[in-house]
């Protein structure tokens, strides 16, 4: 007897092959039939009507901290992701000392705006080396299997101290027992190693990074550990030196900085996989990491792009953590009521008039030579203006992320001889004050996703960014897994789609490829039973909600799906219906390959 049976769907197999009906047999958490089968199951799933497709693999998340005391990954679960990669961009939680727990905490509230008091209260630190971190983590219950690479940042801390937090050059010593911790961290099941070179990422007392600027000779030797021993990667984000420096100098800066990850990637003979959007502050640079990685693969040196499927930037509205209003001093003067009575009060024609009139007080976070964003819009509003969206449904109950210039505040005031502030104050003012606004500050430099298509089909492209567990209070991209599946394999207004096959595959077994994980991914007989049913036609994303539900009552965005009838992580269903089930079939997970 099989365990579950799958009855009826339209497969979408992963592989990038055309669909087919067929029906799928699982037993002791593997998929043992695919076809017409007629042998008895404990249970079925009529999926009638319905698309069957791997579970997705999401490689970009940073529920590091979330995954001590959140069983569920929420909100990942929710959209289709069965296995997870965390520990990205240089930051995380091990190896660490036992007098350097604030430290870290420090360090990933600042660069993934995670409330650093959630961070204190949830994470229980029963380890300190990388392997005692896994092992701990997999002696918990989760819904979904998660991989970690090691973070860069917390090997400097752990052997540097002081001198890392400073920024300071390793030693020979140094490197030396950075590599030996790293080794002994890929043998225990690490996945990779993760670094980060951005001015953006920062501490949450405005200092640089450990690892933002570091040697080519500590990179590549660190690079190194990984040749030789059984499948891992590298993952980087970077932004290219490109706000170092002359302007005319920005195309050398990234040929440097570009040489650095080529060296590693040969260095450890594995793939690395970059960070990859159109930035609004070197347009250019784009461009030139897509022929980048085209001409390393020629080399024979695998550099692949970690690219969005929708605009990447962030939210605002009067409960999240950028609120351009914050600025003004009469706001803030009700700031600490709840935001339907904020509403309530910004309605009021006196408190709107006193708000408007008054000149914004910057929000500059002390020792911080980056002024936040905030700052940034308040200075700069008229202009950004036409890149700031009401974040609303249409008509079919999906969020519009392709939205047109004309529905931007900007428009609106100009169209209606107005000032965009004020068209943007009435939004959010208006209703119970949970309006929110959207600001796609990457990949929508002009007005659509028509440059994001053509990073969606360059040859090294892998689906990522989507940043889960992380930045809680500015945006919720964990769902770009569903924005995928949706908004490029199903319905796109604006300008053509992609082919369903393809889109999926990008999905599944794409990211399963890169990661080394050979035994997922692909809908066959003796692969492992993550998978998902979804009603296409219903797929949709409505809006993020503002829950108080993080440790010690932090604020987070979690945006649930409609569609996915369920989502079987080892032929367990760990959500049916958009509900989150009570099965814990998770595990830390290594390359299989």
């Amino acid at each position: 007897m099989l365990d579950t049976l799958i009855r009826g769907g339209t497969v979408v197999d992963g592989t990038g092959c055309e669909p087919y009906t067929a029906d799928i047999g699982i037993r002791d958490g593997k998929i043992v039939e695919v076809g017409r089968l007629s042998e008895a199951a404990r249970r079925t799933h009529d999926a009638d009507g319905a698309h069957v497709m791997p579970g997705f693999i999401d490689i970009h998340t940073h529920y590091d901290g979330q995954a001590s005391w959140d069983e569920t990954f929420t909100p990942s679960i929710y959209h289709g992701v069965t296995t997870l990669v965390m520990g990205n961009c240089g930051v995380g939680f091990a190896p660490v000392r036992p007098g350097d727990h604030d430290v870290l905490i420090d360090l990933m509230e600042g660069v993934e705006e995670i409330p650093g008091s959630a961070l204190s209260e949830g994470i229980r630190w029963n380890w300190e080396r990388f392997g005692e971190y896994g092992r701990a983590l997999d002696a918990q219950p989760h819904a979904l299997d998660f991989m970690t690479l090691v973070p860069h940042d917390c090997l400097r801390l752990y052997v540097m101290g002081e001198r890392a937090a400073r920024g300071e050059a390793a030693n020979v010593h140094d490197i030396a027992a950075m590599q030996v911790l790293l080794r002994q961290a890929l043998l225990d099941g690490a996945a990779g190693l993760s670094i980060g070179s951005t001015e953006i990422h920062r501490t949450a007392k405005g200092q640089m990074t450990p690892g933002f600027e570091v040697s080519a000779t500590e990179l590549c030797a660190l690079a190194s550990v990984l040749h030789g021993l059984p499948y891992r990667v590298l993952q980087c984000v970077s932004d290219f030196a490109s706000s170092r420096g002359a302007p005319q100098d920005e195309e050398q800066r990234f040929d440097e900085e570009y040489a650095k990850l080529e060296a590693m990637a040969q260095q450890a003979g594995r793939p690395l996989s970059v960070t990859w959007m159109d930035r609004v502050n070197a347009p250019n640079q784009s461009t030139w990491l897509g022929d980048a990685a085209l001409k390393s693969l020629a080399k024979g040196i695998v550099i692949r792009l970690q690219a969005s499927p929708r605009g990447v930037g962030v939210i605002n509205g009067l409960d999240t953590t950028l609120n351009v209003f914050s600025a003004y001093p009469s706001y803030r003067a009700i700031a600490h009521l709840p935001p339907q009575e904020r509403a309530r009060l910004m309605r009021q024609p006196g408190t709107r008039e006193r708000i408007l009139a008054e000149k914004p007080v910057l929000l500059s976070v002390p020792g911080s030579s980056v002024p936040p964003l905030a700052d940034f819009v308040i200075a700069n509003f008229e202009t950004i203006a036409f890149s700031l969206f009401p974040l609303q449904l249409d008509a079919s109950g999906n969020i519009d992320y392709e939205p047109d210039v004309s529905q931007s505040f900007g428009a609106q005031a100009k169209a209606g001889q107005g000032n965009a502030l004020a068209w943007m104050y009435d939004y959010l003012a208006s209703g119970d004050g949970s309006n929110l606004v959207y600001f796609p500050i990457h990949n929508y430099l002009e007005g659509s996703l028509d440059r994001v298509r053509e990073t969606l089909l360059h040859p090294q492209v892998l689906l990522g960014l989507g940043d889960g567990g992380a930045h809680v209070g500015t945006l919720c991209d964990a769902s770009t897994t569903t924005t995928m599946l949706g908004l490029w394999g199903r319905d796109r207004r604006r300008g053509p789609t992609l082919a369903l096959p393809q889109v999926v595959e990008m999905l599944s077994r794409r990211n399963a490829r890169h990661m080394g994980l050979s035994d997922r991914g692909v809908i066959a007989p003796g692969m492992k039973a993550d998978i998902n049913l979804v009603d296409l036609d219903r797929l949709a994303l409505p809006l993020p909600e503002i829950l108080h539900d993080l440790p010690g009552g932090g604020t987070r965005m979690v945006q649930t799906s409609r569609g996915y009838l369920a989502t079987l992580v080892s032929g367990q269903a760990v959500t049916e219906h958009g509900r989150i089930t009570a099965a814990r079939p998770g595990h830390w997970t290594s390359p299989s390959e």
